[in-house]
């Protein structure tokens, strides 16, 4: 196996530091599972020194540099197992349908956007979600007709996994009333047979290849601005989950130019043909793991609020149908095969029971075939398990990289989808701990927030940020504060084969620390996602906030 190593003759080197005290603050760090307090951290060259446990021991450091927390505390940098850093930067700067209250006002965001773009060659939005409207109905391209005349309008539904397009935008790849499903994929219609505009998985993927694409340039200033409003919120590093060979270049492009403020960890989109050349070079590597690319992503399935998880039996509100499976048996074991013989970890996402079930058959037989265990293989996302599924992830070794904030997002169509007696696998984050399952924490930017307290929250509470459920939902799923937090550190770290560097707060570790406004350990449960990051450090350098 043949590994591409970033090394200090092609890259930068971090920016060096004189020995920097960091005191006047509440430390928290987890080291394997435990929580560990301290009162002050010295770092020296971008790694942790030694930890001080009261402000009177660190009034003994030598450093030469110091830095008055101000009484606020410090936690390890969080990692973001699941994430889509070029999208996030593409949100920013498009029409936000987030929470929307009606198929109207999405529309009326629509015409407000082109009236402050005039001259666009294209409308981009996302976020919508018909499981917020009333009625709950798929929206309709007569809507986004009425407001955008000629221009194409392509929207993104807030999983990602359906296009709310208007005719203009049809046109452009001739979606048409008599166009047939593609495989995998569902061009929704009405009761008359008329495409409505709304195309589900593989449905949407003549539409993307019609847009303009963007420039590598454009690609890598796309990333700095997702990856900058990342650090915000209080990430030092994200796994990007399925990049194509364009976003890599531009990756590569600001590792070289030492801009990357939040470390990557890639997942190469395995159905990019151009991927094929990464795949055949092998992992690449970083000596300072700003940039790892050691996995791909495959998906298996759509997901629950579009209808495209792949279920065992009917949807509960849709009788006679059971979801999307994206890829042929033969397709998916021939993906999953040839990234292992490459020596990548295979990730791939599944949410509905059939489609885990699916996916966790093929990694029991493909570990014993390539003796893989040791890659890591993840599933992304588990949301849908049978009860009986759970165990076979610790048996084999699976990661089950999941995002607690969906819990709270979906509870208000999972139960109308799957049914009470399918809940008691679904969202089961405790159950998969308490099995020994191996776990990463994410959220999935930009189909949820990127801030991880948000995800904290979720974890500890199942309750959305107003509070509902009364008492949580599915409230036996609950994990505890130090479960969550090493979920979103330590263990997101393990599933990237970088325990020995990040994701802990310990001497020999990189400096990824965070000062937030509120005790994590201390605040009221249902103000664990109020906290306010106040500044971000990676490996010792400030990169939230700067200068520019």
């Amino acid at each position: 196996m043949k590994k591409s190593m970033l090394t200090a003759a092609l890259l930068l080197p971090l920016t060096a530091f004189a020995s920097t005290l960091v005191h006047n603050v509440t430390g928290y760090t987890m080291d394997k599972g435990k929580v560990v307090r301290f009162a002050a951290l010295e770092f020296d060259a971008g790694r942790v020194t030694r930890l001080y446990d009261s402000e009177q021991a660190a009034a003994a450091s030598r450093a030469d540099q110091r830095i008055d927390g101000a009484g606020a505390t410090l936690l390890p940098g969080l990692i973001d197992a699941h994430g889509h850093i070029s999208r996030h930067g593409r949100a920013l700067n498009a029409v936000d349908l987030v929470g929307v209250s009606s198929e109207a006002a999405a529309a009326q965001a629509v015409a407000d956007f082109i009236q402050a773009h005039p001259g666009a060659a294209y409308i981009y939005g996302r976020g919508w979600n018909q499981v917020l409207w009333p009625g709950k109905a798929f929206p309709d391209r007569d809507s986004l007709d009425a407001v955008s005349g000629d221009t194409p309008v392509v929207l993104e539904r807030v999983d990602g996994h359906a296009l709310w397009a208007n005719s203009a935008a049809l046109a452009l790849v001739g979606i048409g009333d008599d166009t047939p499903d593609p495989e995998g994929g569902q061009i929704i219609r009405d009761a008359r047979g008329r495409a409505t505009g709304v195309l589900v998985d593989n449905a949407r993927d003549a539409l993307f290849a019609a847009l303009p694409a963007p420039t590598d340039d454009q690609m890598a200033a796309l990333q700095l601005t997702g990856l900058k409003d990342l650090a915000r919120v209080g990430l030092t590093s994200v796994h990007d989950a399925g990049i194509t060979a364009q976003e890599v270049r531009a990756f590569l492009q600001l590792r070289r130019d030492d801009r990357l403020p939040v470390r990557v960890y890639g997942m190469l989109h395995v159905l990019d043909p151009d991927n094929d050349a990464y795949l055949a070079e092998g992992p690449l590597l970083d000596e300072e793991h700003l940039l790892e690319i050691r996995s791909v992503k495959i998906s298996a399935d759509g997901a629950l609020g579009s209808r495209g998880a792949a279920l065992f039996a009917d949807y509960s509100d849709q009788p006679g149908y059971r979801g999307l499976l994206l890829l042929t048996d033969q397709e998916l074991e021939h993906h999953m095969d040839r990234a292992m013989q490459a020596g990548y970890q295979v990730n791939t996402h599944a949410i509905g029971d059939l489609a885990n079930d699916r996916v966790l058959d093929l990694y029991e037989q493909l570990i014993e075939r390539h003796d893989s265990r040791a890659l890591r293989h993840r599933v992304e996302h588990a949301q849908v398990l049978r009860p009986t599924d759970i165990p076979r992830f610790a048996a084999s070794g699976i990661v089950a990289s999941i995002q607690p904030t969906h819990a709270t997002s979906d509870k208000n169509m999972a139960g109308d989808r799957l049914g009470a007696s399918r809940l008691a696998g679904a969202y089961a984050w405790h159950s998969l701990l308490a099995s020994g399952a191996p776990m990463a924490g994410g959220s999935d930017f930009p189909v949820e927030p990127p801030n991880p307290f948000y995800g904290l929250h979720a974890a500890v509470t199942r309750q959305d940020r107003e509070g509902r459920p009364p008492g949580g939902w599915l409230p036996e799923e609950k994990l505890s504060r130090a479960q969550a937090l090493s979920l979103f550190t330590e263990d997101a770290a393990w599933a990237a084969h970088q325990e020995q560097h990040i994701g802990k707060l310990l001497p020999g570790y990189y400096a990824d620390f965070i000062l937030v406004r509120d005790d994590y350990f201390e605040v009221p449960e249902a103000d664990i996602w109020k906290n306010r990051v106040q500044a971000t450090y990676l490996a010792g350098r400030q990169v939230f906030p700067t200068a520019d």
